[in-house]
């Protein structure tokens, strides 16, 4: 039976990026789920995998009611931008949830691993860096959560993106940009004029907030 779905496109401060809202949810809770390739999509989201038929389509990010689609640079949004609105509401129609909650659970780890790890690398990468083994929990771990996720987390989310918490070390709290934010042209601005003043402000502790994997 068919389900009553309306979705509308809007656009993001990351102009490779166009987040199409739904008007219910399209994963369970407060998860997130980021696909950067078609093999990934096929563990637990038949919508992502079906979105990387379009040849366009780069990455899909997925929270809430919303999916976030990266582009690459082949076509502009003006022509596009319609006719994937439409296959992602006739699609819903069809589907009560974009994402298998039970799969994504069982590979949640494997896709947060970046897609290319040597990009992760201090040799090769604009961004800061630390090894697996170093992500260890600390004493402020609870408290940095809190904040992200009542302070930053609403706003990026409604710029069509995430921004997760990997590790604090040294002084520096190491974060995870997906979806809109990964790329995005304004994503240094908010990271340090806006996510490192709030935590620098209300933890001592914190000196620094640079992103990692991105």
């Amino acid at each position: 039976m068919s389900i009553p779905t309306s979705v509308y496109a809007e656009m993001t401060p990351n102009p490779a990026v166009m987040k199409f809202v739904a008007d219910r949810p399209l994963i369970a809770e407060q998860f997130q789920a980021e696909f950067r390739s078609k093999e990934e999509a096929s563990w637990c989201s038949p919508l992502a995998e079906e979105l990387f038929n379009f040849p366009f389509v780069q990455a899909v990010f997925i929270s809430g009611a919303f999916v976030s689609v990266s582009k690459d640079e082949s076509l502009g949004w003006e022509m596009i931008v319609q006719q994937l609105r439409e296959y992602i509401r006739e699609w819903l129609m069809e589907h009560e949830t974009a994402v298998d909650t039970e799969a994504f659970l069982a590979v949640q780890e494997k896709l947060a691993e970046p897609n290319e790890p040597a990009a992760a690398t201090p040799e090769n990468s604009g961004v800061d860096f630390i090894a697996e083994e170093d992500m260890t929990p600390s004493e402020h771990d609870a408290e940095i959560k809190q904040l992200l996720d009542e302070f930053v987390r609403p706003a990026v989310e409604q710029d069509g993106g995430a921004i997760d918490f990997k590790a604090f070390k040294e002084g520096k709290v190491f974060v995870h940009m997906r979806g809109a934010c990964s790329g995005c042209p304004s994503s240094m601005q908010t990271l340090k004029g806006g996510i490192e003043q709030l935590l620098t402000s209300k933890l001592d502790a914190v000196k620094e907030v640079v992103a990692i994997g991105v």
